[in-house]
């Protein structure tokens, strides 16, 4: 800080700037652009980055499949936490490149913007339309290996950051094809190597479903977290998105069954290509929309002209549908865009031969003429479904039109919670403990389970920056609860009132106003124990339902109180796991007995005096927070719906595979 202050204040330079030349500009060669800002190109180097690694050598592999050359991906976590990829396509092409004189597995492997993506004869479509994929991993591994089998022969080469140690060699022959790619992530540029099997397996799953008649395979070799280095799961669809969809609904009630499928391609007159377009879709009797998009493989979270276009014709086909044949006729007020996708999970997957995404982490369409094809798609392809499928159709009709009604009631009790924040004092709970800076930036909010911790927190915290608020028993379930509801739940209205935001607007039902969001960091505090994490469940599936922005704008945050207190005579050591506990332990006795050392379990935090909660928890230097993510919306989806939905079995099922991870307090 100090040095910050000294180099803000200091005057300005006498220089003119003269010696400022030519010789001050560093021009990066190759790969070492790469290596040097590495976030510019695979958005950060923890596990965010080290996980895309993996997504951009198979999405070559999946661009092999949609070209039509490949139906088997294997991708396989090494024991010394490398990554193989391979697959049986039609292999890296490795005769000699005319421009680059150099092999063309060179080339692709080792210059940026080089690859077959830019031939529309090689490539129709494809997912690393940047051309930086592969070489941006070759240049962020320590080691790269890349075999290709192609023409009866298998050739190899090798590279060290990015650079070749020898040029393209054939090692072999084979009647075989395809490619197989292994790299060491670069432990000098990445803060972790710790590749995670259920991140790599959720988006495995998901290119299966993408990509009917594809086998994808995924091996875990690694022994760890009491596995025995087999680990080995085969992700295969023959139905597709309809696949998907069912995997997204399955622990909801359905309400029409099987769910409506349809796909189609459209001439864009603006390019003068055909859009390729897919939809799976189906209504539940849930409260919530669940929309996921797709263009050539990649999750389109933010959204884009796709969505923009599937919803506007599915608002204005069921509309029409339902007003020739009289069924809003008992409605006395508008109905809206939200009541016709209340109860909806649908999954949109489009291919664009040149899709424009805002930058490299492609997260959202901009092709304007997407729009107009999926809308000419989806309108003529939903209103034949409802022409042909009357019972379903007035189902349908009957939902949206029970989802208007629940709107304008929980219009009105979103109106009464903000209309008695402004007329009470100071517009806050009563409950609420406030810190005094008034800057969102610097401030903190502890949800903190019961009064007793709470009074703890209030005690221990550092009242400049940080609030509590205390939350009284378990919250609405918000899954199973229509959204009026939802607003009449006392401490549901007390952190919405506590954060400042605002949900929902005249022209937008489900918006979440943040201008007036008062913590930049918003905390859950609860105990160690079943409760506790079953608090901790229903408030991020609060979150998650009705402020997902707060998520994926990195303000959510999980706090890690210590589970165990060992302690002999002053010395003590504080333990958040079992390891830590008898490594403890053991330091402590200095060779003695043991059992002369105290150790005291961690059941809830009122247990924790002030003090203590204060050093552990939430003194800033000493305390461990994990910030929420969102890797996979339609993952997340399906996983709050299993945990919180009415559907027992398969969350029986998920308890049971987990429970080797779970803590049991007896």
């Amino acid at each position: 800080m100090e040095e910050q202050e000294i180099l803000t204040n200091s005057p300005p330079s006498n220089n003119n700037g003269d010696d400022y030349s030519a010789s001050n500009i560093t021009v990066l060669e190759g790969l070492e652009a790469v290596r040097l800002r590495p976030a510019m190109y695979i958005g950060d180097v923890n596990a965010n980055g080290l996980h895309h690694l993996v997504y951009e050598v198979v999405d070559n592999s999946i661009d092999e499949a949609m070209a039509g050359f490949c139906n088997h991906i294997s991708v396989c976590i090494n024991e010394n936490n490398s990554i193989t990829v391979s697959d049986n396509g039609r292999g890296i092409p490795i005769d000699m490149h005319e421009k680059e004189k150099k092999s063309a597995l060179e080339v692709v492997m080792t210059i940026l913007h080089a690859g077959g993506k830019f031939d529309k004869d090689t490539y129709k479509v494809s997912g690393g339309l940047h051309g930086v994929g592969v070489s941006c991993v070759n240049a962020l591994s320590s080691l790269l290996r890349v075999e290709v089998r192609r023409g009866g022969h298998i050739y190899e080469q090798e590279y060290k950051q990015g650079k070749p140690q020898f040029d393209v060699r054939m090692i072999g022959d084979t009647q075989e094809r395809g490619t197989t790619t292994t790299f060491y992530p670069d432990s000098t540029i990445f803060t972790t190597l710790d590749f995670k099997y259920e991140r790599i397996a959720t988006r495995m799953r998901e290119l299966s479903f993408l990509n009917k008649g594809v086998k994808i395979e995924l091996f875990d070799k690694r022994k760890h977290d009491g596995t025995n280095g087999n680990t080995h799961d085969i992700f295969y669809s023959e139905g597709g998105l309809v696949e998907f969809v069912n995997y997204l609904e399955g622990t909801r009630e359905k309400l029409i069954s099987p769910p409506i499928y349809f796909e189609s391609e459209k001439l864009s007159v603006e390019t003068n290509t055909m859009i390729p377009v897919q939809v799976a879709m189906t209504y539940n009797n849930g409260f919530n929309e669940n929309v996921h998009a797709y263009v050539n493989n990649i999750n389109t979270h933010e959204g884009g002209t796709h969505i923009s276009g599937f919803r506007r014709a599915l608002s204005r086909t069921l509309k029409n549908y339902a007003d020739k044949n009289g069924l809003l006729a008992k409605i006395k007020f508008e109905i809206s865009g939200d009541d016709f996708r209340e109860g909806l999970t649908a999954v949109i997957s489009v291919k664009v031969a040149d899709p424009q995404f805002e930058g490299q982490t492609k997260t959202k369409l901009g092709n304007s003429e997407v729009q107009g094809a999926v809308e000419s798609c989806v309108t003529e392809m939903l209103n034949n479904y409802l022409e042909e499928n009357p019972k379903q159709a007035k189902i349908i009709v009957n939902k949206v039109v029970l989802a208007a009604t629940a709107r304008h009631a929980a219009r009105k009790a979103r109106e009464l919670v903000q209309r008695k924040s402004l007329l009470t004092s100071t517009g806050l709970p009563g409950k609420l403990a406030d810190c005094s800076s008034s800057d969102p930036a610097e401030s903190e909010l502890y949800l903190v389970e019961g009064d007793s911790a709470g009074g703890s927190a209030k005690q221990g915290r550092n009242p400049q920056f940080q609030a509590i608020l205390p939350l009284r028993g378990k919250i609405l379930n918000v899954e199973k609860a229509q959204e009026h509801k939802i607003y009449e739940n006392e401490e549901i209205k007390n952190m919405i009132t506590a954060l400042g935001v605002a949900i929902g607007t005249y022209e937008d039902e489900k918006a979440l106003n943040l201008d007036k969001l008062r913590y930049h960091k918003i905390i859950i505090m609860t105990d160690a124990d079943v409760d506790g994490s079953h608090i901790r469940t229903l408030i991020l599936t609060f979150f998650f339902r009705y402020m997902k922005d707060l998520i994926e704008m990195g303000y959510v945050y999980i706090a890690s109180p210590p589970l165990y207190l060992v302690k002999k005579g002053k010395d003590e050591k504080y333990a958040w796991t079992e390891e830590q506990k008898d490594t403890a332990t053991k330091e402590l006795a200095k060779g003695g007995k043991e059992e002369n050392v105290h150790v005291q379990r961690y059941k809830g935090l009122g247990e924790m005096n002030p003090e203590q909660l204060w050093h552990t928890t939430m003194d800033p230097v000493f305390r461990t927070l994990n910030l929420v993510t969102i890797e996979s919306a339609a993952e997340a989806d399906h996983l709050f719906s299993m945990l919180m939905g009415d559907d027992v079995e398969p969350r029986r099922e998920f308890i049971e595979k987990n429970a080797k991870y779970a803590r049991l307090d007896v």
